[in-house]
């Protein structure tokens, strides 16, 4: 049975938010579609390749529509809609951070806030610090998120969850920071 390469990456993020990235081998994938793994390299040279093409439907999946027009609004919907789009899916937020520090894809979202600093007129010196910086907060503050929900889900540990609404806060507090630096 031949399957076309997005039936494929459909199944890999199915199979990602159903059972976890530990789930998510060439084999399962491969078993789960009747072909044999090596059918699966026919459209995925690698898991590499594979997970790359994951983290970046995962982000297209949580595409909003943009509505805000001065840049630090721009740059929350931008990370609010990144923390969205990996909390939407098991294992998400590890996917789309690892599949980005590899620089296998997942880059999306930092060249748009990029874009939107260039625009703001943040001095070229800041622009890729400034998108770091934020990336890497939503990045953080989402596998914490994950984590914690997933272990206290499954029992695991007993925890209180309270904490984990503060990321609207902590990114207020990193753009406060930038627009103070700018001033």
């Amino acid at each position: 049975m031949r399957h076309r390469r997005s039936d494929v990456l459909a199944h890999a993020v199915t199979l990602l938010d159903t059972h976890g990235l530990s789930a998510l081998t060439m084999r399962r994938l491969g078993a789960e579609l009747e072909v044999q793994p090596s059918a699966i390299y026919h459209h995925f040279p690698s898991k590499q390749a594979l997970l790359a093409a994951v983290a970046d439907e995962v982000l297209a999946r949580g595409a909003r529509p943009r509505t805000a027009s001065e840049w630090p609004d721009q740059l929350r919907e931008v990370c609010s809609e990144l923390r969205h789009a990996m909390l939407a899916c098991t294992d998400g937020a590890d996917v789309v951070a690892t599949v980005w520090a590899f620089g296998l894809g997942a880059a999306a979202p930092v060249a748009e806030m990029e874009k939107i600093l260039t625009d703001a007129d943040v001095p070229d010196e800041l622009v890729a610090v400034a998108s770091r910086t934020l990336v890497h907060y939503v990045f953080g503050h989402a596998f914490d998120e994950q984590t914690a929900r997933q272990a206290v889900g499954l029992g695991a540990v007993e925890r209180s969850l309270d904490s984990l609404p503060d990321f609207d806060l902590g990114l207020d507090l990193v753009i406060d920071g930038l627009r103070a630096r700018l001033a």
